[in-house]
């Protein structure tokens, strides 16, 4: 069966823990942290430091992802929270937003259990890697606007919702791919390689990067590959990949939070003048000629083919802003009501801006005014891949056309 959307290259089985910040401040008296202790870039051996890394991303009211010790480390923590078990990896969460909307694809997975078995719909078709079934959660901490925890020497608050992600994945660190991976890149219109960020054997990396670049061959002319970038564990793979993994790749995709991680510095995502400073600096690292930045205030395509890839973005948008109002549980009709939400005025504003100074070598669409009281917040960039591939395969997603042609 000939596949038009093809995402990789890894998924996973998420612990996504409730947040309660009674709890993490009694780990935090037990284990005597003060502010002085937090540190976003301090390694996770134990529990102790988790809970550290997880205060100090609050405090930077930031999200991450950090590799932790091991995957048992993770699952114990969980114990501790009501949690719940989802799938996740860019090309799963991708697939699975879309496959809401009627839209079909194929997955590759280089970990599989009966949770991946129970919990992919149909409509989502997978190859696999694996030669045997393995556990190895990540574990997911979603906090809330406002979310603040006590500590004996002050609080640490975050103004803003966000995400961390706590990993120690072997399979995903391997990233042994498919040999079938080549003849189903065959009939693709648009791939998706990501999930080079969890590697950390260069040897490894450059091997699996030129398998890559042999198996994308095989893809139509006209097929688009979408590299999505996500948090490196380690910079000297990002370096890697920045200097092998180029050729075929027409998009390099990130969203704020990785293009800061880039230049080591903080971004005015409302600011034009610093937006082009960060967008110059990033041209080093990219490895594709049109480069797309998803921000909660707008997103933004810019480079040789940005002007292809308009409705694409707000298709990103619209779908990234369901899951963030409803949830894993949306609609097609919560799709819609979301269409009919206000733009960002300061998101709107910034695009005009942007566009103007930039031209037709930009495209940039504002995102929406959203208020939830507990919003869904990992995930929303994988979101934003599948609306955008969905929508630049299918046309705009939640519609009989595209339901029909998928």
């Amino acid at each position: 069966m000939t596949h038009e959307l093809v995402l990789g290259l890894g998924g996973t089985v998420d612990f996504e823990i409730a947040w309660d910040a009674e709890l993490l401040a009694e780990l935090a008296r037990q284990y005597r942290i003060v502010r002085a202790d937090l540190d976003v870039t301090a390694p996770v051996q134990d529990e102790r430091d988790l809970v550290c890394a997880i205060l100090a991303f609050l405090d930077a009211d930031s999200g991450g992802e950090k590799y932790i010790s091991s995957s048992q480390l993770g699952i114990d923590f969980a114990e501790r929270f009501d949690y719940l078990i989802s799938l996740g990896g860019t090309c799963v969460r991708a697939a699975l937003a879309i496959a809401k909307l009627g839209v079909p694809s194929l997955v590759h997975l280089v970990s599989i259990d009966d949770n991946v078995r129970r919990l992919l719909p149909p409509g989502i078709d997978y190859l696999s890697s694996a030669t045997r079934d393995s556990l190895d959660p990540h574990l997911i901490v979603q906090f809330p606007a406002g979310a603040r925890v006590a500590l004996v020497d002050g609080e640490v608050r975050a103004e803003h919702p966000n995400r961390i992600i706590f990993v120690n994945d072997p399979p995903n660190r391997d990233l042994v791919l498919s040999p079938e991976l080549p003849a189903a890149l065959a009939g693709a219109r648009a791939f998706l390689p990501s999930g080079f960020n969890v590697m950390r054997d260069p040897t490894l990396l450059a091997d699996r990067i030129a398998f890559l670049q042999q198996a994308m061959t095989q893809l139509p002319a006209e097929a688009v590959v979408f590299y999505e970038d996500a948090g490196f564990h380690d910079n000297a793979m990002r370096e890697l990949v920045s200097r092998d993994f180029r050729g075929r790749i027409d998009v390099h995709s990130l969203n704020e939070d990785e293009l800061q991680s880039y230049l080591g510095r903080r971004v005015n995502l409302l600011d034009l003048d610093d937006v082009l400073a960060a967008l110059g600096e990033f041209n080093r690292f990219a490895i594709a000629p049109t480069v797309v930045v998803h921000t909660k205030y707008w997103s933004l395509a810019r480079g040789a083919r940005a002007g292809e890839f308009t409705d694409a973005l707000a298709g990103g948008i619209d779908l990234a802003s369901t899951r963030y109002c409803y949830g894993d549980n949306f609609t097609v009709a919560d799709l819609a009501a979301v269409r009919q939400l206000s733009v960002h005025a300061g998101g709107a504003q910034f695009c005009t801006q942007i566009q103007d100074w930039l031209g037709g070598s930009v495209r940039c669409v504002p995102g929406r005014v959203l208020d939830v009281p507990r919003p869904t917040t990992i995930g929303l960039g994988d979101t934003f891949v599948g609306g955008f591939l969905g929508t630049l395969v299918y046309g705009p997603l939640g519609t009989e056309t595209a339901s029909e042609e998928g």
